[in-house]
This record gives structure tokens, sequence and C-alpha cells, in this order.
């Protein structure tokens, strides 16, 4: 497989010449959306051809759009990865974003981002169909212009998958978490067969009653492997001169990677049938955040104090949203989504701030 991605990287590196790697990245990125026009071309035109399309609903161009679109996103991501195989590898050692040697992406990140792409892709073009629909009431779509539409899905989906496969890094990922959390909650939003699920609370959405309970509860275990993916990432270049930096990097690095784990099982145990277990883990997720944002100044003893009040406002909005829950002012499905916007913004800021303070922390001569 290595040998494979090094000639392609060969021949692409002869056609443009004496490009740099991101101008031959981008041409290969063209290169696959290309493929991939004619291929979505290819399938669909024989697909449409006597037939009036809708635009969305079961046997629509959106739907065919949306199915292509997912093992378009694979397929892509899979030769993003084979392609820059070869030049992952900086030349201070570090691969995949890393800022410290010997990390590396797992087979099952990759798995797990992969089909965040793939499902990013789907319900993006489900929602992009849904909305023409109703744009474009009752309107037919012909077998060519039906192709040529699928046809540019498949490239688009084709060409970022692509270039986000072959530049994978912290804030790559991190904004992968956050359309595919944004996208993943909306199309279960709009699938719920109860239309006040809202009255009850978040979980609700993942009941096995409700006709979104797979939407909702795979994205929430894809994201809680994203999330122990992200764990890695963040806390890879933090400082580990002395012991207690050495604990207190453990420490953070656990506690993230336990709010992966516990967000992945709100999940895989539905509130309707795990009572006890989900409402557990959903908590063990908040407490787990609440200590790593109040201890963050005695783990991570050079994360700027900014960050560090940051934190500490989040965690003390969470405080005052559950007094409200428990005044009655505000139901908990407005709890748990305000609450699950801060967790994650703060996570994806902690992901950008760490990798500065490693970065400084390198850079220092003194702790060199």
């Amino acid at each position: 497989m290595r040998n494979i991605g090094e000639r392609v990287m060969q021949v692409l590196r002869q056609l443009r010449g004496p490009d740099t790697s991101d101008a031959v990245f981008e041409a290969t990125a063209l290169i696959v959306g290309a493929v991939f026009l004619l291929l979505g071309f290819a399938i669909g035109f024989p697909v449409f051809w006597g037939h009036e399309m809708a635009i969305s609903g079961t046997g629509s161009i959106g739907s065919f759009a949306a199915y292509g679109g997912a093992v378009t996103a694979v397929l892509a991501f899979a030769l993003g990865r084979l392609v820059s195989r070869p030049a992952t590898v900086a030349p201070d050692g570090t691969r995949d974003g890393f800022s410290v040697p010997g990390d590396r992406l797992r087979w099952y990140d990759l798995v797990a981002i992969a089909f965040a792409h793939a499902a990013i892709a789907y319900l993006g073009w489900l929602g992009i169909a849904e909305l023409l629909e109703r744009s474009f009431t009752d309107a037919p779509v012909f077998p060519f212009p039906g192709a040529v539409l699928v046809a540019v899905a498949f490239a688009l989906t084709a060409y970022v998958t692509f270039l986000s496969a072959v530049a994978l890094s912290p804030t790559v990922l991190s904004l992968v978490l956050a359309m595919f959390l944004v996208v993943g909650a909306f199309a279960a939003m709009l699938a719920s067969s109860d239309v006040h699920w809202w009255r009850d609370n978040l979980s609700a959405l993942g009941m096995s009653t409700n006709s979104a309970s797979l939407a909702f509860n795979t994205t929430l275990i894809i994201a809680g492997v994203l999330v122990t993916t992200i764990a890695r990432y963040a806390t890879a270049g933090l400082p580990v001169d002395d012991p207690v930096d050495r604990r207190g990097r453990f420490i953070v690095r656990g506690g993230l990677i336990l709010i992966g784990i516990f967000l992945a099982c709100v999940g895989v145990f539905p509130v309707d049938e795990f009572f006890l277990v989900h409402n557990t883990v959903a908590t063990g997720m908040t407490v787990a955040f609440g200590v790593i944002v109040v201890g963050m100044p005695w783990f991570v003893r050079t994360i700027p104090r900014v960050f560090v009040v940051f934190g500490w406002v989040y965690v003390l909005v969470i405080i005052l949203l559950a007094a409200f829950f428990a005044v009655g002012y505000y139901n908990l499905t407005a709890v748990e989504l305000i609450a699950a916007v801060l967790i994650f913004s703060w996570i994806i800021v902690f992901l950008r701030t760490a990798g500065s303070v490693g970065t400084e922390h390198r850079s220092d001569p003194v702790a060199a």
C-alpha cells in the first residue's frame, strides 16, 4: 500500500512539475472529483432513463445522491489516506497532525472519521434535497439533468472528503466532529416520530419507540469515538518534563477519554430500556467535564489563565442551568442542549489551546 501511494505521488509530481505537496494534493483532489463526476453520471443516467424523478423522498434524486454520496465519501477518504501516507511523516518525525513523534491515528480512529464523513454527506444531501423539494413543489426531474445533479454531488463529496483525509489535523478533526454532531442531531430531530419529543428531554430522540433512534444513537456512538481520538490529539503535545506534568496530562487525557466513552454509552443504552445506566453515564460525562475544567490550572500548569477562566465560566453556566431546571424555569431539553454546546465548544477550543502550549514549550530552550 505504501509503495502504491508513493508511486501515485511521483506521477502527480511529474505531471505538475516542481510544485509543493499542497499543490499536488489539490491536483489529486480535482482528479478524484472528476473521476466520481464521470462515475456518478455513468451510473445515474441509465438508472434514471425513462423516469421522471422526484427531488426528495423514496426513490428520488435526493435519496440517490445521499446514498451514493455516503459511499463516495468512504472511498474518497480511503484514497486520501492512501495517497497521503508517504507524506504524513513530517521532518521532525511527527505524523497525522500530532505534535509528538510516535503518536498516530489507529485503524478504529480512521474508521470512525470515515463514517463521520459518510454520515455528513448522506444527511447533508438529504437535507438539501428536502429544501429543494419545498422550493420547487411537485417539480419533476428528467433523466439527463438528474444524472448531472447526482454527478456533481458525487464530485463535490469526493473533492471535499479527499482534501479532509490528506490534511487531517486537530483543527480539521474538530470541525468534522462539530459538523457531524450538528447534522446528526438535526437529522434526528427532523426524523422524530414524536413531534413533541422536546417536552421530555434530548434522550427522547434515542428511545426505541422513536423512528429517529437509529440516527440519534449512531451519532452519539461515533461522536464518542471521535472525542477519544481528539483526546489523544489534544494532549499529545502537553509538557511532561516532570512527574507532576506527566500525571496532569494523564488525568486530562483520561478525563477526555471518559467523556468520549460516556457519550458513546449514552447512545448504546437508550433511556427507555436502560434508564439507570443511561442517566449514570450522562451524569458521568458532565462530572468528568467539570473535574477537568476546574482542575485545569493544576493538571496543566502552563495553560493560559484566560482559558482557565473561560472554562470556569462554562461550568458556572451549566450549574446555573441545572438550578433553573430544578426550580422548573427550564425544561431538561433546554439544559441538555445548552450544556452539550458548551462542552463540545470547550473541547474544540482546548484542542487549539493545548496545541499552542505544546508548540511554545518545545520552542523554549530551557525546556528543551
